[in-house]
């Protein structure tokens, strides 16, 4: 069982404590990335600025995330480097750290550089790209999940002990699942979104991928916190990065009626196992009608949300859609038709339907659900890159929409070996709840050991941390 291995994190620490050096962590990181061999990771892989600032850390301060490689989705800026968003017409170098890039930094993380992705941040297939496409992590035949498809592989590799993703339909949770990872999505405002390329404002956020809960926690906690330069950060409660789970918990599950698996019966399998896995731990499921929370789902790309996307992109939509990915494009086209008339309805149909869906949570702790309701290959992608694209979205799209936290996590292994994937949800300022029922059940799902850059032999050499 996972619990009883040492996290990427720990590892890491344990290494520079023993003398390792956080310049040889870094030209390791390198290292597996070039023997990895997969162009499509990174847009921007910094190995010098990285190995500078390990050179600079000084042994003799204690910080959460001293010597910690991270990597950043490439539309949330990293000063000095470029950002892209996928789309080489809108690039520009950063000034300065995003607002959640700054505060890694200053714990301590050192920065690997930027990662691919769905262009603009729009696609949970991780193929909209210009550039070359990630490859899977475990199965170079199925998408890498988007629109954070970079990160999510990077991690999934061991080549960064965690990365930033963003989330505004499930950019943090699809790749996840798809590559057997953690995917943490904070509650909206959670996380300052200052220096983020927007895809909608109103919904997105930066997110968290590693290989265990307890390191995206310890990434989340450092990252969060109010930032009043930024008109949808909140001034949320503080609470323990991972809680404590309530004695006779309540989980709210789709019913049989609503369970969604697109035909994927493995993938019903896997799931009704980890609900049986959460009933030995004392919890009751509880099944619900999921279907005001699929007509929440379906709004995300109809009415007011495709204008408010079409808004980030501007006006090379209209200028120059050359620019653009095809299908980037198809997707963005008819939000420039929508009125004020209409996001105005949207808006009020959105305030009926999040009403509903409140009154069917009031009953339970939180929901579980199956992160992804199938897998789709790159060849499906290629012949309906629309239609497979929203099927990943059945269990994330209506999760921003309605506030919530989340976090995907893996659940071992299904009966055809592709990785298992369950998301916890709960309503907003209840992240340490979701963490801490997703570590209950990461403790006992049966897990391979993550990849970590801890695992050659200590060379104490300058810089090693005493």
């Amino acid at each position: 069982m996972l619990s009883d291995l040492p996290t990427p994190f720990a590892s890491l620490r344990a290494a520079y404590a023993r003398g390792r050096s956080p310049v040889d962590v870094i030209a390791d990181a390198f290292d597996r990335l070039d023997q990895v061999g997969d162009p499509g990771i990174f847009l921007h892989a910094d190995r010098d600025g990285a190995l500078a600032a390990a050179r600079a850390l000084d042994p003799a301060q204690d910080l959460p995330l001293w010597g910690i490689p991270f990597a950043v989705k490439d539309n949330i800026d990293v000063a000095g480097l470029p950002t892209t968003a996928a789309c080489p017409d809108f690039s520009y170098v950063a000034e300065a750290d995003a607002a959640a890039v700054a505060r890694l930094r200053a714990a301590g993380a050192i920065c690997l550089g930027k990662t691919n992705l769905d262009q603009f941040a729009t696609g949970l297939v991780g193929t909209r790209s210009p550039y070359p496409v990630p490859k899977n992590a475990l199965d170079p035949a199925i998408v890498p999940g988007g629109s954070s498809s970079g990160s999510a592989v990077a991690v999934a590799h061991g080549i960064a002990a965690f990365a930033l993703g963003t989330d505004t339909a499930g950019s943090g949770r699809v790749p996840a699942a798809l590559n057997g990872i953690v995917g943490l999505k904070p509650t909206l405002g959670a996380v300052s979104a200052r220096g983020m390329v927007p895809a909608c404002r109103t919904l997105d956020t930066i997110s968290v991928f590693a290989a265990t809960v307890a390191d995206a926690e310890a990434a989340f906690a450092v990252m969060r916190g109010f930032d009043a330069t930024d008109a949808y950060s909140k001034p949320l409660p503080p609470e323990p990065a991972i809680g404590t789970v309530p004695a006779g918990l309540r989980i709210g599950v789709p019913d049989a009626d609503t369970l969604e698996t697109c035909g994927d019966t493995v993938q019903a399998g896997a799931f009704h196992a980890t609900l049986e896995l959460l009933r030995q731990q004392g919890a009751t499921i509880v099944p619900k009608d999921f279907s005001p929370f699929y007509a929440t789902a379906q709004m995300l790309y109809e009415g007011a949300w495709v204008a408010e996307r079409c808004a980030a992109v501007g006006e090379r939509l209209t200028r120059s859609p050359e620019t653009l990915h095809p299908v980037t494009r198809a997707i963005l086209e008819p939000g420039l038709a929508l009125t004020a008339v209409d996001a105005f309805r949207g808006q009020y149909r959105l305030a009926e339907l999040r009403r509903v869906c409140e009154q069917a949570l009031a009953a339970v702790d939180l929901l579980c659900v199956p992160t992804i309701p199938c897998f789709v290959t790159l060849a499906e992608d290629r012949d309906d890159p629309i239609g497979y694209n929203a099927r990943l979205g059945t269990y994330t799209n209506f999760v921003n929409l309605l506030d919530m936290a989340g976090i995907a996590v893996p659940t071992g292994r299904r009966a055809d070996a592709r990785p298992a994937s369950c998301t916890f949800l709960a309503g907003q300022g209840r992240d340490g709840l979701v963490a801490a029922v997703a570590k209950r059940v990461e403790d006992r799902a049966c897990l391979p050991a993550p990849r970590t850059l801890s695992d050659s032999a200590a060379r104490p050499v300058s810089g090693a941390r005493a």
